[in-house]
């Protein structure tokens, strides 16, 4: 697969982006190594305007980027899993049309967003809890809890800041689309 000039310095920022403003003086504490991070609506804006691939790849890299800089060493567990939620996120675009392109984000699109977020972080640090426990035998009640706590904070997150930087997007990209009609 060959990707674009403009993908792969969208994927350079914003996993830079999402790495740096993964680290833990940027997070809120909340388990072992677990923290909430702000974070999380970068890699959320950057999967819904980008898509899936893009999505992932910020997501996955970013993390790595986190775990390298944060001094704790690189849990590829919990790489993927950020891999995953920005993948999951990722196809908000496909399946509202391309609507926020378009100038449109209204309630049914924002429920969508968030039930992608929430599955998302499901699915993708669920996936990290499992493989923790089986190729680092990490207590199932350990991940399980760190489950817990980051796909409904991450959720949280996510749709709070995400509404209003989605709203915004929305907006802009229908201005400019009043601009090319005139």
């Amino acid at each position: 697969m060959k990707l674009s000039t403009k993908t792969v310095v969208v994927i350079a920022v914003g996993a830079a982006l999402y790495g740096i403003g993964g680290l833990p003086m940027f997070g809120i504490p909340v388990f072992a190594n677990t923290t909430l991070k702000p974070a999380m609506a970068i890699l959320a804006l950057f999967s819904v305007l980008f898509g899936p691939l893009v999505g992932f790849l910020v997501g996955f890299i970013g993390h790595w980027v986190t775990d390298l800089f944060a001094g704790w060493g690189v849990w590829f567990t919990w790489v993927l899993g950020s891999g995953i939620v920005g993948l999951v996120i990722g196809l908000f675009p496909k399946l509202t049309n391309q609507r926020i392109q378009s100038g449109l984000f209204d309630m049914k699109d924002f429920a969508l967003f968030v039930v992608l977020a929430l599955v998302g972080n499901v699915v993708g640090y669920g996936c990290s809890a499992f493989l923790d426990t089986i190729l680092y035998a990490e207590p199932f009640a350990k991940v399980f809890t760190q489950l817990i706590f980051v796909a409904s904070g991450n959720t949280l997150l996510i749709a709070v800041v995400g509404y209003f930087i989605l709203k915004s997007a929305a907006k802009r990209n229908q201005q400019s689309s009043h601009l090319s009609e005139e």
